[in-house]
């Protein structure tokens, strides 16, 4: 078994979801009593969101690349960033260290693809939704991406950094979520892309019929694939 090194703490809320998950699936494909082999650095969310919203992605960056030297020091031997939005700086974060990243993006578009789908709905943080660097990603691999108005974003947005980020599910908000989902539906979309990685915290869809994309549980079984192969 080979050392992930997760860069967490964006929020630690999710990233206590990947911790468990990753040494959950381990458990299941190994048996007895094997867990994942970890290294976690956990940023202070709060910095970092500051820097978000202040458009500050060169200081961002620099705090996620400092992050993945310390755990190449440390002994990773790959890295996974527990959020969605920090991708955009992933190239950033390539280029300064020699480990490989398993970006969320690409697996998420392998689950679609694997189910047959090319026109998704991509719901996340307004950074996720509005920049290019997650778009791109997805349409390298052949899909087209469709997101909700600009309400619709602003209100998402809200929700994620006021609700989610601090372990609140509110239940207008989760129907206002999956509302939006549905209007996205109706427009074209074959499945949705639960593109922040707080979404997990919403629990199940009341359509069990549209297919959700839950990039926390694809990107922890992603790690645990890279983690366990020859």
């Amino acid at each position: 078994m080979k050392m992930l090194g997760l860069i967490g703490g964006m929020s630690w809320e999710s990233t206590a979801h990947y911790y468990s998950r990753i040494n959950q699936l381990v458990a299941e494909r190994l048996g007895g009593l094997h867990s994942a082999k970890l290294l976690l650095y956990s940023l202070d969310f709060d910095v970092l969101q500051r820097l978000q919203h202040a458009d500050d992605w060169t200081g961002a960056a620099r705090l996620l690349v400092d992050a993945a030297k310390r755990l190449e020091r440390a002994g990773a031997e790959a890295l996974v960033i527990c959020a969605n939005t920090m991708h955009l700086v992933a190239p950033e974060i390539e280029a300064a260290v020699k480990l490989p990243l398993i970006h969320v993006a690409d697996a998420t578009a392998k689950a679609a693809k694997d189910r047959g789908i090319r026109t998704v709905a991509l719901l996340g943080t307004r950074f996720t939704m509005e920049k290019d660097f997650y778009h791109w990603r997805l349409e390298q691999h052949g899909l087209r991406v469709m997101i909700p108005n600009e309400s619709e974003r602003q209100a998402i947005h809200r929700i994620i950094f006021e609700e989610l980020c601090k372990g609140e599910v509110r239940p207008v908000s989760r129907r206002a979520f999956f509302e939006v989902i549905a209007r996205l539906a109706a427009a074209g979309a074959e499945g949705a892309i639960l593109g922040c990685t707080e979404f997990t915290l919403f629990g199940e869809s009341p359509d069990t019929d549209f297919p959700l994309f839950d990039t926390t549980e694809i990107h922890a079984c992603a790690a645990v694939d890279w983690a366990l192969s020859a």
